[in-house]
Protein backbone atom coordinates (compact mmCIF):
# COMPACT_ATOMS: atom_id res chain seq x y z
CA UNK A 1 0.00 0.00 0.00
CA UNK A 2 1.27 3.46 -0.90
CA UNK A 3 2.05 5.89 1.90
CA UNK A 4 0.46 9.03 0.48
CA UNK A 5 2.51 11.25 2.77
CA UNK A 6 5.71 10.19 0.99
CA UNK A 7 4.41 11.70 -2.24
CA UNK A 8 4.51 15.20 -0.76
CA UNK A 9 7.78 14.66 1.13
CA UNK A 10 10.03 14.06 -1.89
CA UNK A 11 13.41 15.76 -1.39
CA UNK A 12 15.56 14.36 -4.20
CA UNK A 13 15.53 12.64 -7.58
CA UNK A 14 16.22 9.35 -5.81
CA UNK A 15 13.15 9.90 -3.62
CA UNK A 16 11.06 10.67 -6.71
CA UNK A 17 12.24 7.61 -8.61
CA UNK A 18 11.59 5.33 -5.62
CA UNK A 19 8.10 6.75 -5.09
CA UNK A 20 7.26 6.67 -8.81
CA UNK A 21 8.21 3.01 -9.10
CA UNK A 22 6.12 2.22 -6.01
CA UNK A 23 3.14 4.02 -7.54
CA UNK A 24 3.64 2.18 -10.83
CA UNK A 25 3.57 -1.18 -9.07
CA UNK A 26 0.49 -0.15 -7.10
CA UNK A 27 -1.39 1.01 -10.20
CA UNK A 28 -0.30 -2.00 -12.26
CA UNK A 29 -1.86 -4.25 -9.63
CA UNK A 30 -4.96 -2.16 -8.85
CA UNK A 31 -5.97 -0.32 -12.03
CA UNK A 32 -7.62 -2.71 -14.48
CA UNK A 33 -7.45 -0.35 -17.45
CA UNK A 34 -3.80 0.53 -16.87
CA UNK A 35 -2.92 -3.13 -16.28
CA UNK A 36 -4.55 -4.10 -19.58
CA UNK A 37 -2.61 -1.36 -21.36
CA UNK A 38 0.68 -2.56 -19.83
CA UNK A 39 -0.18 -6.14 -20.78
CA UNK A 40 -0.63 -5.09 -24.42
CA UNK A 41 2.86 -3.59 -24.32
CA UNK A 42 4.30 -6.61 -22.47
CA UNK A 43 5.49 -4.21 -19.75
CA UNK A 44 5.32 -5.62 -16.24
CA UNK A 45 6.98 -4.62 -12.95
CA UNK A 46 9.93 -6.94 -13.62
CA UNK A 47 10.61 -4.98 -16.83
CA UNK A 48 10.43 -1.55 -15.19
CA UNK A 49 13.68 -0.53 -13.51
CA UNK A 50 13.60 3.26 -13.98
CA UNK A 51 10.93 5.89 -14.65
CA UNK A 52 11.92 5.86 -18.34
CA UNK A 53 10.68 2.25 -18.52
CA UNK A 54 7.19 3.07 -17.22
CA UNK A 55 4.36 2.91 -19.80
CA UNK A 56 2.39 6.16 -20.19
CA UNK A 57 -1.35 5.81 -20.65
CA UNK A 58 -2.68 7.88 -23.60
CA UNK A 59 -4.80 10.68 -22.18
CA UNK A 60 -7.66 9.70 -24.50
CA UNK A 61 -8.46 6.81 -22.14
CA UNK A 62 -9.96 9.34 -19.70
CA UNK A 63 -12.64 9.95 -22.34
CA UNK A 64 -13.56 6.30 -22.74
CA UNK A 65 -12.93 4.59 -19.38
CA UNK A 66 -13.13 5.22 -15.64
CA UNK A 67 -9.46 5.32 -14.65
CA UNK A 68 -9.44 4.27 -10.99
CA UNK A 69 -6.78 2.50 -8.91
CA UNK A 70 -8.76 1.61 -5.82
CA UNK A 71 -12.20 0.48 -4.72
CA UNK A 72 -13.03 3.60 -2.73
CA UNK A 73 -16.16 5.61 -3.46
CA UNK A 74 -15.71 8.39 -6.00
CA UNK A 75 -16.00 11.74 -4.22
CA UNK A 76 -16.25 13.80 -7.39
CA UNK A 77 -15.76 13.58 -11.13
CA UNK A 78 -13.85 16.40 -12.78
CA UNK A 79 -14.74 16.90 -16.45
CA UNK A 80 -13.03 18.68 -19.30
CA UNK A 81 -14.67 21.29 -21.48
CA UNK A 82 -15.81 20.13 -24.90
CA UNK A 83 -17.77 21.17 -27.92
CA UNK A 84 -21.42 20.14 -28.19
CA UNK A 85 -21.65 16.42 -28.82
CA UNK A 86 -17.96 15.75 -28.18
CA UNK A 87 -16.80 13.23 -25.64
CA UNK A 88 -15.19 14.83 -22.58
CA UNK A 89 -12.51 13.55 -20.23
CA UNK A 90 -13.66 12.40 -16.81
CA UNK A 91 -11.30 12.19 -13.85
CA UNK A 92 -12.79 10.07 -11.07
CA UNK A 93 -11.36 11.38 -7.78
CA UNK A 94 -11.70 9.17 -4.72
CA UNK A 95 -9.79 11.41 -2.30
CA UNK A 96 -10.17 15.17 -2.72
CA UNK A 97 -7.80 15.79 0.19
CA UNK A 98 -4.90 14.65 -2.02
CA UNK A 99 -5.89 17.14 -4.72
CA UNK A 100 -6.17 19.92 -2.14
CA UNK A 101 -2.78 19.10 -0.64
CA UNK A 102 -1.24 19.00 -4.11
CA UNK A 103 -2.47 22.37 -5.36
CA UNK A 104 -1.97 24.05 -1.97
CA UNK A 105 1.63 22.91 -1.54
CA UNK A 106 2.33 23.49 -5.24
CA UNK A 107 1.12 27.09 -5.05
CA UNK A 108 3.06 27.72 -1.84
CA UNK A 109 6.26 26.39 -3.39
CA UNK A 110 6.15 28.84 -6.29
CA UNK A 111 4.35 31.84 -4.78
CA UNK A 112 4.52 31.59 -1.00
CA UNK A 113 1.64 31.77 1.45
CA UNK A 114 -1.82 31.95 -0.13
CA UNK A 115 -3.07 34.46 2.44
CA UNK A 116 -0.48 36.97 1.21
CA UNK A 117 -2.57 37.48 -1.93
CA UNK A 118 -5.90 38.90 -2.94
CA UNK A 119 -7.01 36.40 -5.60
CA UNK A 120 -9.16 37.63 -8.48
CA UNK A 121 -10.46 34.94 -10.84
CA UNK A 122 -11.61 35.73 -14.37
CA UNK A 123 -12.66 32.28 -15.59
CA UNK A 124 -16.02 32.67 -17.35
CA UNK A 125 -15.85 29.59 -19.59
CA UNK A 126 -15.11 27.42 -16.56
CA UNK A 127 -17.72 29.01 -14.30
CA UNK A 128 -20.38 28.46 -16.95
CA UNK A 129 -20.15 24.67 -16.69
CA UNK A 130 -19.94 22.09 -13.91
CA UNK A 131 -17.10 19.76 -13.03
CA UNK A 132 -14.08 22.04 -13.56
CA UNK A 133 -11.04 21.05 -11.49
CA UNK A 134 -9.61 24.54 -12.07
CA UNK A 135 -12.68 26.17 -10.49
CA UNK A 136 -12.41 23.80 -7.53
CA UNK A 137 -8.76 24.76 -7.04
CA UNK A 138 -9.21 28.50 -7.46
CA UNK A 139 -12.27 28.52 -5.21
CA UNK A 140 -10.23 26.88 -2.47
CA UNK A 141 -7.37 29.35 -2.99
CA UNK A 142 -9.84 32.24 -2.76
CA UNK A 143 -11.10 30.89 0.56
CA UNK A 144 -7.52 30.41 1.75
CA UNK A 145 -6.55 33.95 0.79
CA UNK A 146 -8.88 35.22 3.50
CA UNK A 147 -9.34 38.62 1.84
CA UNK A 148 -12.80 40.07 1.32
CA UNK A 149 -11.84 41.36 -2.15
CA UNK A 150 -10.95 37.87 -3.40
CA UNK A 151 -13.51 36.24 -5.64
CA UNK A 152 -14.76 35.19 -9.08
CA UNK A 153 -15.79 37.59 -11.80
CA UNK A 154 -18.04 36.60 -14.69
CA UNK A 155 -19.65 39.45 -16.62
CA UNK A 156 -18.99 42.20 -14.05
CA UNK A 157 -15.86 43.48 -15.81
CA UNK A 158 -16.30 47.07 -14.63
CA UNK A 159 -16.38 45.88 -11.01
CA UNK A 160 -13.23 43.83 -11.58
CA UNK A 161 -11.48 46.81 -13.14
CA UNK A 162 -12.37 49.00 -10.19
CA UNK A 163 -11.22 46.33 -7.72
CA UNK A 164 -7.86 45.98 -9.45
CA UNK A 165 -7.33 49.74 -9.50
CA UNK A 166 -8.26 50.06 -5.82
CA UNK A 167 -5.92 47.25 -4.80
CA UNK A 168 -3.12 48.78 -6.88
CA UNK A 169 -3.63 52.16 -5.22
CA UNK A 170 -3.35 50.47 -1.82
CA UNK A 171 -0.25 48.51 -2.87
CA UNK A 172 -1.97 45.20 -2.17
CA UNK A 173 -0.34 42.00 -3.39
CA UNK A 174 -2.77 40.55 -5.94
CA UNK A 175 -3.03 37.53 -8.24
CA UNK A 176 -5.28 37.91 -11.29
CA UNK A 177 -5.84 34.47 -12.79
CA UNK A 178 -7.80 34.27 -16.01
CA UNK A 179 -8.52 32.34 -19.16
CA UNK A 180 -6.77 33.92 -22.14
CA UNK A 181 -9.77 35.27 -24.05
CA UNK A 182 -11.22 36.90 -20.91
CA UNK A 183 -7.94 38.65 -20.10
CA UNK A 184 -7.87 39.99 -23.66
CA UNK A 185 -11.47 41.19 -23.26
CA UNK A 186 -10.47 42.96 -20.05
CA UNK A 187 -7.58 44.95 -21.52
CA UNK A 188 -9.76 46.00 -24.45
CA UNK A 189 -12.00 47.84 -21.99
CA UNK A 190 -9.28 49.41 -19.84
CA UNK A 191 -5.56 50.15 -19.99
CA UNK A 192 -3.87 49.08 -16.76
CA UNK A 193 -0.56 49.99 -15.17
CA UNK A 194 0.11 47.25 -12.63
CA UNK A 195 2.89 47.25 -10.07
CA UNK A 196 1.52 44.93 -7.38
CA UNK A 197 -0.47 42.41 -9.44
CA UNK A 198 0.63 39.09 -10.93
CA UNK A 199 -1.28 38.28 -14.13
CA UNK A 200 -1.58 34.53 -14.71
CA UNK A 201 -3.17 33.02 -17.82
CA UNK A 202 -4.52 29.49 -17.81
CA UNK A 203 -4.48 29.16 -21.60
CA UNK A 204 -7.20 28.57 -24.14
CA UNK A 205 -9.45 30.75 -26.23
CA UNK A 206 -12.32 28.24 -25.83
CA UNK A 207 -13.57 29.09 -29.31
CA UNK A 208 -14.18 32.72 -28.32
CA UNK A 209 -11.17 34.16 -30.17
CA UNK A 210 -8.52 33.22 -32.69
CA UNK A 211 -5.83 31.04 -31.14
CA UNK A 212 -2.50 32.80 -30.63
CA UNK A 213 0.96 31.43 -29.98
CA UNK A 214 2.04 31.99 -26.40
CA UNK A 215 4.61 34.69 -27.24
CA UNK A 216 2.07 36.75 -29.17
CA UNK A 217 -0.56 36.37 -26.45
CA UNK A 218 1.88 37.39 -23.73
CA UNK A 219 3.12 40.41 -25.68
CA UNK A 220 -0.46 41.68 -26.01
CA UNK A 221 -1.21 41.03 -22.33
CA UNK A 222 2.05 42.62 -21.14
CA UNK A 223 1.19 45.75 -23.11
CA UNK A 224 -2.41 45.86 -21.90
CA UNK A 225 -1.54 45.38 -18.23
CA UNK A 226 1.77 47.29 -18.40
CA UNK A 227 3.70 44.43 -16.78
CA UNK A 228 7.06 42.89 -17.61
CA UNK A 229 5.93 39.26 -17.44
CA UNK A 230 2.81 37.12 -17.75
CA UNK A 231 2.66 34.02 -15.59
CA UNK A 232 1.08 30.75 -16.75
CA UNK A 233 -0.41 27.64 -15.18
CA UNK A 234 -0.06 24.20 -16.79
CA UNK A 235 -2.79 21.88 -15.65
CA UNK A 236 -5.57 19.72 -17.01
CA UNK A 237 -8.61 17.74 -15.93
CA UNK A 238 -6.62 14.51 -15.91
CA UNK A 239 -3.98 15.84 -13.50
CA UNK A 240 -4.13 16.71 -9.80
CA UNK A 241 -0.93 18.79 -9.94
CA UNK A 242 0.08 21.94 -11.81
CA UNK A 243 3.22 23.37 -13.34
CA UNK A 244 3.84 27.12 -13.23
CA UNK A 245 5.74 29.57 -15.41
CA UNK A 246 6.77 32.98 -14.11
CA UNK A 247 6.97 34.53 -17.52
CA UNK A 248 9.99 33.15 -19.38
CA UNK A 249 8.06 30.48 -21.27
CA UNK A 250 9.52 27.75 -19.07
CA UNK A 251 7.36 25.82 -16.62
CA UNK A 252 8.53 24.15 -13.44
CA UNK A 253 6.92 21.30 -11.52
CA UNK A 254 6.44 20.61 -7.81
CA UNK A 255 8.65 17.79 -6.44
CA UNK A 256 5.99 15.10 -6.99
CA UNK A 257 5.53 15.88 -10.71
CA UNK A 258 7.86 15.34 -13.69
CA UNK A 259 7.77 15.86 -17.45
CA UNK A 260 9.33 13.41 -19.89
CA UNK A 261 9.13 13.94 -23.65
CA UNK A 262 8.43 11.02 -25.98
CA UNK A 263 9.46 10.68 -29.59
CA UNK A 264 6.70 11.61 -32.02
CA UNK A 265 7.33 8.67 -34.36
CA UNK A 266 8.04 6.14 -31.61
CA UNK A 267 5.74 7.00 -28.69
CA UNK A 268 7.27 4.31 -26.45
CA UNK A 269 10.71 5.96 -26.54
CA UNK A 270 11.76 8.93 -24.41
CA UNK A 271 13.53 11.87 -26.08
CA UNK A 272 16.78 13.42 -24.89
CA UNK A 273 16.63 16.78 -23.11
CA UNK A 274 15.99 19.74 -25.37
CA UNK A 275 14.37 17.79 -28.20
CA UNK A 276 10.76 18.32 -29.27
CA UNK A 277 8.20 15.57 -28.75
CA UNK A 278 5.00 14.60 -27.00
CA UNK A 279 4.71 15.57 -23.35
CA UNK A 280 4.42 12.70 -20.89
CA UNK A 281 3.48 13.63 -17.33
CA UNK A 282 4.26 11.80 -14.11
CA UNK A 283 1.88 13.15 -11.49
CA UNK A 284 2.20 11.17 -8.27
CA UNK A 285 -0.82 12.99 -6.81
CA UNK A 286 -2.79 10.87 -9.30
CA UNK A 287 -2.07 7.83 -7.15
CA UNK A 288 -5.76 6.82 -7.14
CA UNK A 289 -6.23 7.14 -10.92
CA UNK A 290 -3.17 6.98 -13.19
CA UNK A 291 0.08 8.84 -12.53
CA UNK A 292 1.63 8.20 -15.94
CA UNK A 293 -0.09 10.06 -18.78
CA UNK A 294 0.85 10.65 -22.41
CA UNK A 295 -0.72 14.03 -23.25
CA UNK A 296 -1.50 15.53 -26.65
CA UNK A 297 0.82 18.49 -26.02
CA UNK A 298 4.13 19.03 -27.79
CA UNK A 299 7.07 20.38 -25.86
CA UNK A 300 10.64 20.07 -24.64
CA UNK A 301 12.10 19.16 -21.26
CA UNK A 302 15.42 20.28 -19.81
CA UNK A 303 18.02 18.92 -17.40
CA UNK A 304 17.06 21.38 -14.66
CA UNK A 305 13.53 19.93 -14.57
CA UNK A 306 11.89 22.79 -16.46
CA UNK A 307 9.83 22.31 -19.61
CA UNK A 308 8.11 24.32 -22.32
CA UNK A 309 4.90 23.75 -24.23
CA UNK A 310 5.08 24.57 -27.92
CA UNK A 311 1.76 23.34 -29.24
CA UNK A 312 -0.43 20.31 -29.74
CA UNK A 313 -0.47 17.37 -32.10
CA UNK A 314 -2.55 17.90 -35.24
CA UNK A 315 -5.74 15.85 -35.13
CA UNK A 316 -4.92 15.15 -31.50
CA UNK A 317 -8.13 13.23 -30.85
CA UNK A 318 -7.02 10.72 -33.47
CA UNK A 319 -3.35 10.56 -32.55
CA UNK A 320 -4.25 10.09 -28.91
CA UNK A 321 -5.53 6.66 -29.90
CA UNK A 322 -2.30 5.49 -31.52
CA UNK A 323 -1.18 3.39 -28.59
CA UNK A 324 -4.61 1.80 -28.23
CA UNK A 325 -4.07 -0.34 -31.32
CA UNK A 326 -0.81 -1.91 -30.16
Amino acid sequence: MIDFKNIFNIKSEADFETCALQVFNFQFNNNKIYRSFCDLLFKHPADVKTIRDIPFLPIHFFKTHAIISNKATTQTIFTSSGTTGSRVSKHHVTDLSIYKESFTKGFQQFYGSIDDYVILALLPSYLEREGSSLIYMVNDLIKGSNHKESGFYLHNISELTQTIETLEAKGRKTLLIGVSFALLDLIETHQFKLNHTIVMETGGMKGRRKELIREELHDILKSGFSVDTIHSEYGMTELLSQGYSKGNGLFNCPPWMRILVRETEDPLSIQDFGKTGGINVIDLANVNSCSFIATQDLGRSYKDGSFEVIGRFDNSDIRGCNLMVL
